[in-house]
């Protein structure tokens, strides 16, 4: 039976990391007896007791590996830091620690893979319900646009809870970049993917870390990884504003063409500042993450 690795990324979850371990370890005992499996769990510079809870699972058991950052990092970070450091040639799965990625689909995911025809085994949800109306507004928003702009297509709702073999794992690790926006390379490195559905649900305790300016951050990092068409639009608003500007240059609205005219300038600035910022980031070469603490034997 093919090995089972488990990379689970964890900030502040002092509350659910005792939850998703015995939901895995359940799921693993009743209905994948025979598999082997290990589960490594990420602390990405937690400020509670998340870390201190992990240490205590990793005594009471060998399958529990783990990886404590100098500092919060971010869940990319945390999610590259899990990749890197498992080294066998078994199968792969990072899922989340509040239980909004169902443990229970693990066993179908792995059955899958077992089968060879998919090198990847996706999700997605159905169904956005218990979600703030303007959030999933936005989500379906940023979904289109990309899929309209960039050289990639993804699928609305998709989620970073997945199960991949290991070459998928090792295309992922090869790209060397140090902005990273994972739900775009998992598409990006190709090989064949089965997409599976399920409801939305909710965290089973705690607060989400993702706040409205955060995902839109987040947003931003997506488009300037998969797309230099912001870099383009500059180019046509500036032939239009100019053709405005040519057909009312004698009518009194200069004041107006000014104010115009410097907010596109404006605008045109902060995409390419945005670009060469991330240009300026990725040639200083730092490190994704530093570990402070971490039990796996080199």
């Amino acid at each position: 039976m093919t090995k089972l690795n488990f990379i689970v990324p964890c900030y502040n979850e002092e509350e659910t990391v005792d939850i998703i371990y015995k939901n895995i370890k359940e799921v693993m005992k009743k209905q994948l007896p025979d598999v082997p499996y290990s589960l490594l769990l990420v602390d990405d510079g937690s400020r509670d007791k998340t870390m201190e809870k992990i240490r205590k699972l990793a005594g009471k058991d060998k399958n529990v590996r783990y990886i404590s950052f100098s500092r919060n990092f971010g869940k990319e970070a945390a999610m590259i830091a899990g990749l890197q450091n498992i080294t066998d040639d078994g199968y792969v799965s990072i899922l989340d620690a509040d239980m909004q990625d169902p443990p229970a689909l693990i066993p179908q995911m792995y059955k899958i893979l077992e089968k060879g025809e998919y090198d990847c085994v996706c999700t997605k949800r159905a169904t956005r319900e218990g979600e703030p109306k303007i959030r999933s507004l936005f989500a379906r928003m940023f979904y289109a646009l990309m899929n309209k702009i960039s050289m990639i297509r993804m699928e609305s709702g998709s989620r970073d809870f997945l199960m991949m073999t290991s070459q998928v794992k090792d295309a992922i690790v090869s790209a060397g970049e140090y902005v990273r926006f994972f739900k775009g390379l998992f598409v990006w490195v190709g090989f064949k993917r089965k997409w599976l559905e399920y409801d939305n649900i909710n965290r089973v305790a705690g607060e989400t870390k993702w706040s409205f300016w955060s995902l839109t951050k987040y947003a931003l990092v997506a488009v300037s990884s998969f797309t230099v068409q912001p870099l383009i639009w500059p180019f046509f608003l500036g032939a239009l504003i100019g053709f405005i500007g040519l057909c009312t240059l004698f009518a009194d609205v200069t004041i107006a063409l000014i104010l115009i005219l410097s907010g596109v300038q404006l605008c045109c600035m902060g995409v390419f500042g945005y670009y060469l910022a991330t240009m300026f980031l990725e040639t200083k070469k730092r490190p994704n993450y530093l570990i402070k603490e971490t039990n796996i034997e080199k």
